[in-house]
């Protein structure tokens, strides 16, 4: 076990995963923290798949525990501080790693249901989220907050709500940190590029209706670094450098981990 969080609270949101070969970020990210001596709340909408990753920490030799709660609901945004105040008494950081992309498409043809739906949950969830964590944190003088964004908030795709929303994640990501930074509450965002994650291959095959394998090559063949995707193991090291006292003179940062692919399409 390492002590780069030791002493530190942790929640999660977002860290079950969906089911498939690979780890999620979500899932992986918990599994850092714990592993590095943060005690971990682990947040999903399916407690179920909050509960797996309790287990993988405990495995470990870690402390977590399991909260199911829809961020797209108050309540549960509120539940998230006082599971950790309940289970461990503090909360020092909170990793936002909640995001949809179901139903997008370009802005002339997406439907507004699909965007109504992805804002909810991409961009809305998270401020509501932050809401609710941002006074336990002042009131235990400080802490972390890292947002999961993506590379698609500062290139050009043909998913309109996906990038607009998350463009936002980053304008939120500022806005929190210019507000709190006082408070002695840093506020960043991780953007991930292509990953070799169960959300991103086995949904995106799906719905494409190609195999894993052929996905896999063309996401692979589309990275400058070494002509192969990330991994949630990439999206959890950066996550755990921001959420520690090593970046603690760093605020408003939005750090891009995709193999130099927002340089080629930014």
């Amino acid at each position: 076990m390492g002590e780069r969080l030791a002493g530190k609270v942790a929640a999660v949101v977002g860290g079950g995963q969906t089911p498939g070969a690979t780890i999620g970020n979500g899932r992986a990210t918990a599994i850092v923290f714990a592993r590095e001596g943060a005690r971990v709340v682990v947040v999903d909408r399916h407690r179920d798949s909050a509960a797996e990753t309790v287990d993988m920490i405990r495995a470990d030799g870690g402390e977590a525990v399991a909260l199911g709660a829809d961020i797209t609901e108050a309540a549960g945004c509120a539940a998230i501080a006082q599971s950790a105040l309940d289970a461990f008494g503090r909360l020092d950081v909170v990793h936002n790693n909640v995001g949809i992309g179901t139903g997008d498409g370009p802005a002339t043809r997406l439907d507004e249901e699909a965007w109504d739906r992805i804002f909810e949950v991409n961009l809305k969830a998270m401020w509501r989220t932050c809401k609710a964590v941002i006074p336990v944190l002042r009131s235990g003088g400080g802490g972390s907050i890292v947002n999961v964004s993506s590379i698609a908030s500062i290139c050009s795709t043909n998913t309109a709500a996906y990038q607009i929303s998350k463009a936002g994640v980053n304008a939120l990501t500022r806005h929190l940190a210019m507000g709190n930074a006082r408070h002695g509450i840093r506020v960043n965002a991780v953007l991930p590029g292509l990953m070799n994650t169960p959300m991103a291959i086995e949904g995106i095959s799906a719905a494409r209706g190609v195999s894993r394998e052929q996905l896999i090559a063309e996401r692979d063949a589309s990275v400058p670094l070494g002509h192969r995707m990330g991994t949630a193991w990439d999206v959890a090291a950066a996550a755990l450098f921001l959420a520690g006292d090593e970046a603690r003179f760093v605020t408003g940062v939005l750090l891009p981990v995709d193999g130099g692919q927002s340089l080629r399409r930014g």
